[in-house]
């Protein structure tokens, strides 16, 4: 019977842990601090916005409030893994498609983009592209400058896109026919080029 090598204690259990967690990239977009007025001063509490992804189709954002912001960040990080979306990219790189979406007084339009345009967004939808894995892409936010309602904008975009294989197999029709309408100039669909 042969021995196996004597491990460190708990090596075996972070390592594991670290290259589960190693996939993910995950961005800190805000951070606010709270002030509860006590009796002998104030009481100071963080809340934690934090997006996740793995740069490869899947994304999420989770928030997280505790009394320290290492604390907020953790449980911000550990509800963005628990709630992941995958979306569709073109050629792993770009949207198949322009999109928008809204949540409370925000607007965010995402515009798929030729290669080499880079991520143009700012804020916080940056942080929801950089962590999806988006290189190309263009995005306007209109209507707030709050970064939970712009994030939750982003993802209800995202969360509209499609890929031709989805459409095709809900239309019960080839993906050449889908993407054929694309390409052509014929009036009957978008030209592209």
């Amino acid at each position: 019977m042969a021995h196996e090598p004597r491990r460190e204690r708990g090596e075996r259990g972070g390592r594991d842990r670290e290259e589960r967690d190693s996939e993910f990239t995950d961005k800190l977009v805000h951070i606010n601090r709270v002030a509860k007025v006590v009796k002998g001063g104030r009481r100071f509490g963080f809340a934690a916005l934090v997006v996740v992804g793995d740069q490869k189709g899947r994304v999420g954002f989770g928030h997280g409030k505790a009394r320290e912001v290492p604390e907020a960040i953790r449980k911000a990080t550990d509800a963005a893994k628990r709630g992941l979306t995958r979306v569709p990219l073109r050629e792993g790189r770009t949207l198949h498609h322009d999109v928008l979406g809204r949540h409370g007084a925000g607007k965010v339009f995402l515009r798929a983009a030729p290669p080499g345009t880079g991520i143009i967004a700012g804020g916080p939808v940056r942080a929801v592209c950089e962590a999806l894995g988006i290189e190309d892409v263009v995005a306007k936010s209109v209507g707030t400058s709050n970064p939970h309602n712009m994030v939750k904008a982003a993802f209800a975009a995202l969360t509209n896109c499609a890929s031709p294989r989805s459409v095709a197999a809900r239309r019960n029709k080839k993906v050449s026919e889908i993407i054929g309408r694309r390409e052509t100039g014929d009036g009957k669909g978008e030209a592209r080029e």
